[in-house]
């Protein structure tokens, strides 16, 4: 656009500036903005930088108005900043303005009309400068507001060129970005393709707003189905997660807000047809879309298919889960290069470790083998009886001495002597581990003000004092990832950082509530500090006799053991009934 004066009829710049606004699509009053910037910077290159000039176009006539502005300031006026001086020609102080007007005042401006006058090359180059980087930011201010609510939306676009493995895609009002790992692997683009994508962010940057596409997120996937299948585009089936091995495989889960509509048949299609569809924009990607469901542990299941589960222990605390699966079935579970594994993770949110059945067999006998041999070493039994005891669900010394004597005694083959004599034993037993932990405590320099801290047990104390925590102020100086152990970066690379009390598996609230406890009992914090636990909540009591498996589940407390589900009990076959193990 060429600027060759301000002479120019007034109608000439109404229409510049209403040409310019419908072609870059941005509002008229921005283009008069800029043309009076221009006009203004034209005037103090002519009449001198230092003057006060300023510029204004009526946006209904186009009458142009050029003015000199003086200001008047204090008589002790300083500088805002270093760079800042007084001005002269645009400021005049209180005590000078006076001499000449009696009613001067700080902040009164004296305004001069300025004559018309022809814009030179420099004053024109100048102009065409500033509204074009002023039109050009209004574009991009624009583009960012289209945009920026367009996130999670498909657009279709032209490969405008594509740049060392990335491509640039012209949306029509702006310009898109998707990233070499955004592009499926193996698909090639020329310029003039046509291409649809996914908005997966938008950016606001100096040189534009960066809109970010992607043919590789799972949002894409998610939204081809919506376009595909009218269910989902209507909100009767959710798509509730999905997980992309870009270009290879991919997992969907899905849920019917309908009890007659079938999720995964709808979106499946006759003979398959809707899903082929979303198949083909994704150069043959394979999909299995399975049935959300709100137990964890079913869905799980269900997430894992192809494969046969058997068991599934859940440690809630980590996010982990354990997956036992069939001998046969262990290379179908994992997948090739662990896709199948990988994808199931993604999409359920737990990090699932499997193990086959022989392996859970084989850990069972050994931890059979173990709890039967520290009960011959501890009670001075036989094997017959020290298998009993494990059987029967007793884990540690500990299960035995403080148990209800009937429960020992209605083992088949004992009586009330036999368990009196056991639970005496066990009671003897763990008073000679407390005698020997507590000498070694001592040994290691444990203050017994350590021990009084509540959460600290005796072997607790020892592995502190292992671990260099000898006193109240210790413990309470030490961090959660300190306690639990934790991971760093070293030289580049994450490395595993030990825990003072790591051997316990403590969750991550019971190492910050034993922080606290120290800071307490140290006098840095109030006992009022400390969290309170939340108010049990207890239903209608059970008659003598009766018994409420689901309430027993509910009632005990986190973190005694795992919960395990079996296959058959994750909707397979029967009704999901938790069971704990010992």
């Amino acid at each position: 656009m060429a600027v060759t004066g301000i002479s120019a009829n007034r109608l000439e710049l109404l229409q510049i500036a209403n040409a310019v606004a419908q072609e870059k699509n941005i509002d008229r009053e921005i283009v008069i903005e800029a043309l009076e910037e221009a006009i203004q910077k034209g005037a103090k290159s002519r009449y001198g930088a230092h003057h006060d000039i300023r510029a204004r176009i009526d946006p209904k006539t186009g009458e142009l108005a050029l003015t000199r502005h003086v200001t008047i300031v204090e008589d002790d006026w300083m500088p805002e900043d270093e760079l800042e001086e007084f001005n002269d020609s645009a400021m005049v102080r209180l005590t000078d303005a006076s001499r000449r007007d009696p009613e001067a005042v700080v902040g009164k401006e004296y305004v001069e009309d300025l004559p018309p006058f022809e814009f030179g090359r420099v004053q024109t180059q100048m102009a065409r400068q500033v509204i074009t980087g002023k039109v050009r930011e209004a574009e991009r201010a624009n583009q960012y507001e289209e945009f920026k609510d367009r996130v999670g939306e498909i657009v279709n676009g032209t490969v405008k060129r594509v740049e060392y493995g990335n491509t640039i895609v012209d949306l029509g009002r702006g310009e898109g970005i998707m990233r070499r790992d955004q592009s499926i692997p193996r698909e090639v683009f020329n310029i003039g393709d046509r291409i649809r994508t996914y908005i997966y962010d938008v950016r606001p940057e100096a040189k534009g707003p960066q809109i970010m596409l992607s043919r590789a997120h799972p949002g894409f996937m998610a939204k081809l189905f919506a376009q595909e299948v009218p269910e989902v585009y209507d909100g009767v089936i959710e798509i509730r997660a999905a997980a992309r091995d870009a270009g290879s495989r991919a997992k969907m889960a899905v849920l019917s807000n309908d009890s007659s509509i079938d999720p995964v048949g709808a979106c499946v299609g006759m003979r398959g047809s809707r899903v082929q569809a979303v198949v083909a924009e994704l150069q043959g990607e394979k999909i299995d879309i399975i049935q959300w469901n709100p137990d964890e542990p079913t869905f799980i299941v269900n997430a894992l298919a192809p494969a046969e589960v058997s068991k599934v222990v859940l440690d809630e605390e980590a996010d982990r889960v354990e997956v036992v699966v069939p001998d046969e079935q262990l290379s179908l579970a994992i997948g090739r290069r662990g896709q199948n594994v990988r994808l199931a993770s993604q999409l359920t949110g737990w990090q699932i470790d499997i193990i086959t059945e022989s392996q859970d067999s084989e850990r069972r006998q050994r931890e059979f083998s173990e709890r039967t041999q520290l009960f011959q070493e501890a009670l001075d039994v036989d094997e017959v009886i020290a298998q009993l005891l494990v059987t029967e669900g007793f884990a540690t010394v500990e299960d035995l001495a403080f148990v209800d004597a009937y429960e020992v005694a209605e083992i088949e083959g004992f009586d009330d002597d036999t368990a009196e004599e056991l639970q005496a034993r066990a009671r003897d037993y763990l008073e000679k581990q407390s005698a020997i932990l507590d000498a070694r405590r001592i040994e290691l320099g444990v203050l017994d003000e350590v021990l009084a801290v509540p959460g600290v047990t005796l072997p607790i104390a020892v592995a502190l004092g292992e671990g260099g925590v000898k006193t109240v102020e210790d413990l309470a100086d030490l961090a959660t990832d300190e306690i639990r152990g934790g991971y760093e970066m070293k030289n580049g690379e994450r490395t595993k950082v030990a825990g003072v009390l790591e051997s316990f598996n403590l969750a991550q609230e019971d190492a910050e509530l034993l922080i606290l406890q120290a800071r307490v009992a140290a006098g840095w914090i109030d006992a009022s500090e400390l969290p309170q636990p939340p108010e049990p909540e207890y239903e209608e009591e059970y008659a003598e006799g009766e018994y409420d498996p689901e309430a027993v589940f509910d009632a005990a407390p986190e973190g005694d053991a795992d919960i395990q589900v079996t296959a058959d009990d994750a909707g397979v076959e029967d009704d999901l009934e938790p069971t704990r193990d010992a």
